[in-house]
């Protein structure tokens, strides 16, 4: 079977976590340290603040932007659900608005129209690792007054414009979960050029303790600790950064190429000034294919070809996002995306005979 997720594992890793664990330092250590410093350097900002999820990273900004009780923020309701949750986690209600097609992001213009007195923020999602258009949301951001949050989860070492993934808005989030482009196993980051955007996200992560070594209290806080297991995991997979995302982008050029041509088949692109990473590498399939996508997902899954969508129902449509006055039909964008997408492997483990067979494997279903 070739999956549709690979992590990129060797012997450095492995040894990294044994010397942790005969060090005696596990919980949040100099390896923690060592990891945000680093990652920082990668995206060009002054601080990064290690968490144990990109899920806890992502509420760390969240509450770090100041988001409160009867706030709105706007976001996309073609992305993962803990974009949405981390919303509600504090309190604020997600305002969504529809996607561009040809990217899967936000739509700058839809979010203009969600503005009200009571936004405080736009969370914006660079989805399969493909960055927003930052021109115009910072534009509209600071014309409004809004704190500008990215969840990168998908994006690591993804580029806009000259600029890293993690420094395209105020405040941005990543996932080192195990099927993410360089993982930690578990474990997310915070970064942000902002000294007080970190230094409340730090507090957030350790019960709203000021310091480890005492026990004076900020405010509300929750256990985001990343572990130092976690963080010699993540700093061997940063030296490898740079090749993964490469191979990543060598292996989508192939599949592009591979299926210029198939009718009723999108490939997909990167925007303007964009370096998309391919988290995923998804395909739309519209009505000019020959048969349907789950069709298409079991003829692969016979030869040995794991393929995933994401995500199968836009968030506006599941249950207690619905229950907000939400219904089918409000996002057109977004509601067809999720009808078409289909990912395909795109993992650097993969070898050329498998991409053949990706591709040779859909052009034979035509």
């Amino acid at each position: 079977m070739i999956p549709i997720s690979k992590p990129f594992i060797g012997e450095e890793e492995i040894n990294a976590v044994v010397s942790v664990l005969k060090s005696g330092t596990i919980a949040q250590g100099p390896k923690v340290a060592e990891a945000e410093a680093k990652f920082a350097r990668l995206c060009g900002t002054r601080f990064a603040v290690a968490t144990n999820s990109g899920t806890s990273a992502l509420h760390s900004a969240i509450f770090a932007a100041g988001i409160k009780p009867g706030d709105e923020v706007i976001t996309t309701p073609f992305t993962f659900i803990a974009t949405a949750n981390t919303i509600l986690m504090q309190g604020a209600k997600p305002i969504f608005a529809d996607i561009k097609e040809e990217s899967f992001n936000i739509n700058p213009e839809e979010v203009k129209k969600k503005i009200t007195r009571k936004t405080k923020a736009i969370l914006a999602v660079d989805l399969y690792g493909n960055p927003c258009d930052y021109d115009s949301l910072n534009k509209i951001a600071k014309e409004n007054n809004l704190v500008l949050v990215d969840d990168a989860a998908q994006s690591v070492n993804a580029e806009y414009k000259g600029k890293k993934a993690g420094n395209f808005a105020d405040i941005s989030s990543f996932s080192f979960y195990a099927t993410k482009n360089i993982t930690a196993g578990e474990g997310g980051m915070l970064t942000t050029s902002n000294e007080g955007f970190a230094e409340k996200a730090r507090l957030m992560r350790q019960h709203g303790r000021s310091k480890m070594t005492n026990y004076e209290y900020s405010g509300l806080g929750y256990n985001y600790r990343m572990t130092d297991i976690a963080a010699a995991i993540l700093l061997e997979q940063l030296k490898k950064a740079d090749f993964i995302t490469s191979k990543r982008i060598e292996i989508a050029a192939k599949l592009t190429k591979g299926l210029k041509g198939v009718k009723g088949i999108i490939t997909p692109s990167a925007g303007d000034g964009a370096k998309h990473v391919f988290h995923q590498y998804t395909i739309r399939i519209n009505n000019e294919f020959g048969i349907g996508r789950e069709n298409i997902i079991e003829k692969l899954g016979s030869r040995g070809i794991n393929t995933g969508v994401y995500y199968p129902k836009p968030l506006h449509l599941i249950e207690h996002f619905a229950a907000m006055g939400y219904k089918q039909g409000d996002f057109p964008a977004a509601e067809k995306a999720a009808n078409e997408v289909l990912s395909l492997p795109v993992h650097p483990s993969l070898s050329d005979e498998d991409i053949r067979l990706i591709v040779d494997s859909i052009r034979d279903l035509e």
